[in-house]
């Protein structure tokens, strides 16, 4: 029978059985919400046959999708890590490069540094009148001094013909004690007052006798070559 109250229709009573088990089943929703240590005591209490249901935290896709991020997470560390080792790996080489380089610069700068110019050889002269004039003209040009071969040669052999050795034992210079001596009979004071530097203080010394016997003509007289007799 159809309701006479406006707006209502009555339900038939299969549709009445609905509503009752919508009721009934949002009602124990609720009860089990507001009391859930009942609900889970009266769970405890069932049979054991009853198939307990295991709460699952997480899904399948939910848990493949964790373990891919770990896993890229993973891989990209070690993408990083090994582009750093090798970043290290390049900076290793290219250090030991530039350094071997910089060695082999340095090698063929030291190999092309010319070599110090080596000390002249010292000159040689003979041990003879020949080699005692030409050793004093080469001292006498270093020092400014004129005289010439000829000159000296010339003088040379007319005060001692050629002996070193030679002393005038019978003049007025050995008279006074002071006796000449050497290849150009020079008399000491006159050695050393006129030696020149570099040469021997030995007045029978070849060299050191021509120099200074030299030097005191060209003072008195210009030059050794204006001599033509005693001085």
């Amino acid at each position: 029978m159809r309701s006479t109250i406006s707006g209502y229709t009555r339900l038939p009573k299969i549709h009445k059985f609905s509503v009752a088990g919508i009721a009934a089943t949002g009602a124990a929703v609720v009860a089990v919400a507001v009391a859930p240590h009942a609900f889970a005591a009266e769970t405890a209490s069932a049979p054991a046959s009853a198939a307990a249901v295991k709460q699952v935290a997480w899904s399948a896709d939910a848990f493949g999708e964790t373990q891919q991020d770990a896993l890229e997470q993973h891989t990209a560390a070690a993408v990083t890590a090994a582009k750093a080792d090798a970043g290290k790996a390049q900076a290793e080489k290219e250090r030991g490069e530039k350094q071997a380089a910089n060695r082999s610069t340095e090698r063929k700068a030291i190999e092309a540094k010319p070599a110090a110019p080596a000390a002249p050889a010292k000159k040689s002269y003979a041990n003879n009148v020949d080699g005692w004039i030409s050793e004093s003209l080469d001292i006498l040009r270093a020092k400014g001094i004129p005289a010439s071969y000829e000159g000296i040669k010339k003088n040379l052999m007319r005060e001692s013909a050629g002996n070193p050795r030679a002393i005038n034992d019978w003049d007025v210079n050995a008279v006074n004690g002071v006796p000449s001596k050497g290849l150009l009979q020079v008399i000491d004071p006159t050695f050393k007052a006129y030696h020149v530097e570099g040469t021997s203080w030995d007045i029978y010394d070849p060299v050191a006798n021509i120099t200074a016997a030299c030097n005191y003509a060209a003072d008195k007289y210009g030059s050794m070559d204006n001599v033509n007799s005693a001085y």
